[in-house]
């Protein structure tokens, strides 16, 4: 695949990919930059924040919600960079000390949250991470949150099968992605390894494609891996970057594969950092916009 760079700016961990098919519109974040970005008809609009921000979802309303270490945020999508504003709608995880990390919208539009101890400090720079305090939560669109998982690592991928009857969702502290079968209301019964161990990187973000295939960029690992339904490789692809973070299908038909990824401090590596974009030579899926 040709990987090429969207746009000019490096980013330090660029994260959270998503494609608005409505407005032809590229969302992403800068976790340790404190920064949500958008590319919309070639133009790069950013919001600075003050803390951490994982995510960064549009919304049927017509605003964006921002996963922040302080909880989940209404972002107002005309207000300018330098003056975010933000209005707190929920404070999901109880637990101090941890942040926002993955963040996705299932099928009924709700709000699925991964979290993390925060290993980030006051100027994005690294922490240690010294327990597995994360946790999973769903939040409906009137903001009630509901607990699903706790004692979690790093939550990673937070993908839905086609028929809603399972949740595919990465650990990367355990290094595979899991599969939870889902009951009649949606929540998680006990898990089992989908996708093992690879000795290319860390599971990262994911992508699911139309023939229910599963894109998973690996932390670490220079490539994506491709996995098929039944969680065996299907192939690796190749990457210009260390560590690529997430991946999400877009354009017109869903067939121009996006990729984010992190510039570590030491990196020589000119595309380190930046947002990658190639023709998938596949079409994806859409991705879901919050409902509320």
């Amino acid at each position: 695949m040709n990987w090429q760079a969207l746009i000019p700016q490096r980013f330090k961990l660029a994260e959270g990919a998503f494609w608005d098919a409505p407005t032809q519109a590229l969302y992403w974040v800068d976790i340790a930059g404190f920064t949500a970005c958008r590319l919309q008809a070639g133009q790069w609009q950013h919001w600075q924040l003050h803390e951490p921000v994982s995510a960064f979802i549009p919304t049927q309303q017509g605003d964006a919600l921002v996963t922040l270490a302080s909880g989940v945020h209404r972002l107002n999508l005309n207000s300018p960079s330098h003056a975010p504003q933000l209005t707190l709608w929920c404070q999901a995880d109880p637990v101090p000390g941890n942040r926002a990390n993955e963040a996705r919208c299932d099928p009924q539009g709700r709000l699925w949250l991964g979290t993390m101890q925060n290993n980030l400090d006051a100027e994005g720079g690294d922490l240690p991470l010294e327990r597995r305090s994360g946790g999973l939560f769903r939040i409906d669109h009137q903001a009630c949150v509901e607990p699903l998982l706790a004692g979690q690592g790093i939550v990673n991928t937070l993908l839905w099968s086609d028929d809603g009857t399972a949740l595919f969702s990465a650990d990367t502290l355990d290094g595979v992605i899991y599969r939870y079968p889902l009951d009649a209301q949606g929540l998680p019964g006990p898990r089992h390894v989908w996708a093992a161990e690879h000795a290319r990187g860390a599971p990262d973000g994911s992508a699911m494609d139309a023939d229910g295939y599963v894109w998973n960029a690996r932390w670490g690992g220079h490539c994506l891996v491709r996995f098929a339904p039944d969680g065996t490789v299907d192939r690796i692809v190749e990457l210009p970057v260390e560590h690529p973070t997430s991946c999400v299908f877009g354009g017109p038909d869903l067939s121009r594969l996006y990729v984010t990824s992190s510039r570590q401090v030491g990196s020589d590596n000119p595309l380190d950092g930046a947002v990658l974009w190639a023709d998938a030579g596949v079409r994806g899926q859409l991705c879901q916009r919050f409902g509320g």
